[in-house]
């Protein structure tokens, strides 16, 4: 492992997608333990995709008492189907909450008959339970959540919102083998804003691979600002980047 520190922004860098997972995955694992001897219960927000699925699979390992958890996701489709395997709710319900007994799991719900109605909810229930931990993806366009350039504000007064996505957001989709093709990715979505992800006390972003090395660039090098949403990553507290050599070949 190698690490670069730019900013506030810690960067550890792996040979591997498989150490990276195992390591982001001890470091949160470590962080739980710490905070739950001094609370009664935390609250994490998780990210959705491929991406992820190294970290997720290691974090199912780890003696973790996920009793005391209550757990969010960060963003949602609106319009697809339910049971639609590309749900971000149904990715990590497969890969995590339906493997390990969190204390309450909060979906946002793509399919509401108000999406407004729905975004007001899952504010006031994260308001409800502020943020200790939240583990982010950074997308090809560097967006957090669906925070794509054209809708990220980084002084955004909402907590949740519906959001159209951008071109290279919904390529991101298929390049990720989530979707055949941009006409099967859906336009609108539910997301956490920049502002609200950025309270949690803590966060970690999980960005592998070579179709991330733009992004990782961008992130560490571009001046901060919502062309660039994952720039403000170099500005949170208490912040790590994981990411491999394939995600790091920019740097």
């Amino acid at each position: 492992m190698r690490k670069i520190i730019k900013e506030k922004l810690v960067v550890k860098i792996f040979e591997t997608r498989s150490e990276l997972g195992a390591a982001a995955a001890e470091t949160l694992s470590e962080k739980i333990r710490e905070l739950l001897k001094a609370k009664e219960y935390i609250n994490i927000i998780f990210a959705s995709a491929p991406s992820q699925n190294e970290f997720l699979e290691e974090l199912n390992k780890k003696d973790i008492n996920w009793s005391r958890i209550n757990a969010f996701h960060m963003d949602e489709y609106v319009g697809l189907d339910k049971d639609a395997p590309q749900g971000f709710g149904n990715f990590l319900k497969e890969r995590l909450f339906s493997k390990v007994p969190c204390r309450e799991v909060h979906y946002l719900n793509g399919n509401a008959a108000d999406v407004n109605v729905e975004c007001k909810r899952y504010s006031s229930l994260l308001q409800k339970y502020p943020t200790d931990i939240v583990c982010l993806g950074i997308g090809e366009n560097t967006h957090l959540a669906f925070n794509d350039p054209h809708v990220a504000d980084f002084n955004d007064p909402e907590i949740v919102k519906v959001v159209d996505l951008d071109e290279d957001c919904r390529t991101q989709q298929v390049n990720d083998g989530c979707f055949n093709t941009i006409d099967d990715v859906p336009t609108y979505a539910l997301t956490i804003t920049i502002p609200a992800l950025f309270k949690s006390t803590y966060a970690y972003a999980v960005a592998p691979g070579a179709l991330k090395a733009n992004a990782i660039y961008h992130t560490l090098n571009s001046e901060i600002s919502e062309l660039y949403p994952s720039t403000i990553l170099r500005k949170h507290d208490n912040v790590i980047l994981f990411t491999d050599e394939n995600g790091a070949s920019k740097l």
